[in-house]
């Protein structure tokens, strides 16, 4: 593979195509910066980032993360190292830690764990043990657990490990990709894409595969869970259940479910593909065609082939594209008990592109894994990578962008994230009801304003299972909201819907929403991935109570609205002025089809600034065109190409182009 396509593919894989942005305060952010900061200003009051000093001339770029008994903290790096960090619960108030450079030499160590006095790391081809035997801190033993084949390409990270309850390891490994279909994911060697159980005598039982780029693993009241990223196949993030002998979703794993020892899984890749099209095709000159976005293609959702392939396991909770996250990446369950906050017991998810944190709550129903995503916390110096609980109950965390990019600005970094006691207004959780939702708040809202102020954008949607990367919000429906009960304390609102929809995402946005104080909630909007729809007593008609005649759904706020223009009569020399554009509105826009991902009015990101693109002369009719289908051709200064956004209603996307050429 060549340089210019390994950087397309690098750039193609770890960087996205949006970027969500929220409305805080009901203020309205002229850019991207304004928004982090504002945003930035509201979570602080809640929970606070602290700088942690590193030595001069030491470059971290964490891979992994593990708090020792003792209290300190062990750190394994990209560039192979692993240091220990003493002191590291008090030196915020006792001046800078002392690091101890602990191992060296190690092959881009993704991953760290404790156990019995050792340190465990997954490098790139091994999972390695580090002893210490004669208790200086520095490791004298480099012991091979176990290791598994490389090609060398530069995409197979493996990462790991997560200690299992039994004291076993779970180690996972990325896809790879070859000439000359250098965008399809494949497994060039045996366990690329899947998920092993690893022994401390060295034995190895494959577990489950599907898995493309499975950055964060994390242990789950004692149930093995990862974090994946958008890519070919992988319509969006999400957090997985990984069940032995599951099918999570990649394809290119399942070549080797009938050649692997004691595979779990027996699903073949012929046997998919005889059910879902690879759209391994070739044009007039006998290249192959990459598989872009089909808008009129029929819907396949990855969840419905369970019904054809029991293996299949479909993500617990679906993470939004571009608005909770680009490139998840470590999980980590709120185990403190209470010391962090009102959320024990949930679970915190980390990005690496957009540096920040977001919460899920999940719950059982069926006997599958549900929940709900809420953002947290933005504004960390780098990407998040690495989490790990503080004997005090802080959140250390290890980041780096490793050249990708983030919305951080270093390239690497670690911080501590502190409770400050204060109780921030948030929905805590959303729970599936037989008839609906119910919102937990973490402060009681006062009914009579809540019922008069405010309102409810509501939707779902799915996404598309396909060899394209990545795929656009499709199948939207607004959601039938019938009513409402709240409840004698004002600290939960069940909401009776009657279209809801198995293995579709659920979207419940809550505009301006305040608590009994007068708060407004920090985060306004929650999406829930519901597999399944619970038994149980549905609330009575006659207990429901009516918004006000405002509520509105998502629906109605982007569906496409066209009617025949009335004609005017107009002098042949008359030049018609273009209409004023509100640019409060038009910034609300670009917030929601999540435009500040990848671009900024003034500044160049990941795509061209709008002025720039003002410059180009286009017609408002011909920027929806390209907002509808991009021509990468048009900007060939940027290798990351932009995805068609085919879900913007053209209302819509006429007044962002309207915008844009009001920037000229």
């Amino acid at each position: 593979m060549n340089q210019n396509i390994k950087m397309k593919t690098a750039l193609f894989y770890f960087f996205s195509f949006a970027f969500m942005l929220q409305v805080v305060a009901q203020e309205d952010p002229s850019s991207v910066d304004d928004f982090v900061a504002k945003l930035n200003q509201a979570e602080e009051n809640y929970y606070k980032i602290i700088n942690i000093p590193v030595p001069e001339n030491l470059l971290l770029e964490i891979g992994g993360v593990a708090t020792l008994p003792d209290g300190r903290v062990a750190v394994s790096t990209r560039r192979g190292d692993v240091w220990l960090i003493e002191n590291s619960e008090s030196y915020i108030m006792n001046g800078k830690p002392h690091f101890k450079l602990f191992a060296s030499g190690l092959h881009e160590a993704l991953g760290c764990a404790y156990k019995d006095n050792a340190l465990y790391v997954a490098q790139r081809g091994e999972l390695t043990k580090l002893i210490d035997n004669d208790g200086d801190d520095v490791a004298d033993v480099y012991q091979t657990i176990y290791k598994w084949p490389l090609t060398g390409h530069y995409h197979e990270y493996s990462y790991g490990p997560a200690l299992a309850p039994d004291g076993t390891f779970f180690v996972t490994g990325n896809v790879s990709f070859v000439d000359p279909e250098w965008w399809r994911g494949v497994s060039a060697v045996p366990m690329r894409g899947w998920t092993m159980k690893i022994t401390e005598d060295g034995q190895m039982e494959p577990w489950a595969t599907g898995q493309r780029s499975p950055c964060g693993l994390g242990i789950i009241d004692g149930e093995l869970f990862y974090t994946d990223n958008q890519g070919d196949w992988v319509g969006s993030g999400g957090v997985w259940h990984v069940k032995k002998g599951a099918f999570l979703g990649h394809p290119a794993g399942l070549v080797w479910t009938d050649k692997i020892e004691n595979s779990p899984v027996k699903l073949t890749q012929d046997e998919l593909y005889a059910v879902i099209d690879k759209r391994q095709k070739k044009n007039d000159q006998g290249d192959f065609i990459k598989p872009e976005n089909e808008t009129n293609e029929t819907v396949v959702l990855f969840a419905d082939l369970k019904e054809k392939f029991p293996e299949v396991q479909s993500p617990a909770v679906w993470l939004p594209h571009g608005i909770f996250g680009i490139s998840n990446s470590q999980i980590l369950q709120d185990n403190t008990g209470g010391k962090f906050g009102p959320f024990a017991g949930q679970i915190l998810v980390g990005d690496q592109g957009q540096s920040k944190i977001m919460r899920v709550d999940m719950e059982v129903i069926n006997g599958e894994y549900q929940g709900v995503v809420f953002d947290f916390k933005q504004g960390f110096q780098s990407g998040v990578l690495r989490m790990d609980w503080l004997n005090d109950g802080s959140l250390f965390v290890g980041m780096t962008n490793r050249g990708w990019g983030s919305a951080g600005n270093r390239d690497e970094g670690i911080q501590r994230l502190i409770w400050t006691g204060k109780m921030p207004f948030e929905m805590k959780t959303v729970k599936a009801m037989p008839d609906g939702f119910q919102i937990e708040f973490t402060k009681p809202i006062d009914p009579q304003t809540f019922l008069k102020t405010a309102s409810i954008e509501a939707q779902s949607f799915a996404y598309k299972y396909h060899p394209v990367y990545g795929s656009p919000p499709v199948n939207n429906e607004p959601l039938k909201i019938q009513g409402m009960k709240i409840s004698e304390d004002g600290k939960t609102v069940r909401l009776v819907i009657n279209n809801l929809r198995k293995n579709y995402i659920h979207e419940l946005r809550l505009n301006d929403v305040k608590s009994v104080d007068g708060d407004a909630l920090l985060h306004q909007v929650g999406y829930y991935t519901l597999k399944n729809i619970p038994d149980g007593e549905k609330v009575a008609a006659t207990d429901l109570v009516k918004f006000r005649s405002g509520m509105k759904t998502a629906a109605k706020s982007t569906a496409k609205t066209e009617t025949k223009p009335k004609a005017t009569a107009v002098a042949s020399n008359t030049k018609k002025q273009p209409e004023p554009v509100d640019v409060k509105a038009v910034n609300k826009l670009l917030q929601k089809y999540t435009c500040f991902a990848c671009h900024n009015a003034d500044k160049k990101l990941v795509g061209p600034p709008y002025k720039e693109i003002a410059k180009r002369g286009y017609s408002d009719a011909k920027i929806v065109e390209l907002i509808y289908k991009p021509n990468p051709k048009n900007w060939p200064d940027y290798a990351t190409e932009m995805a068609p956004m085919p879900q913007v209603p053209k209302a819509d996307a006429l007044k962002i182009a309207a915008y844009i050429n009001s920037l000229k």
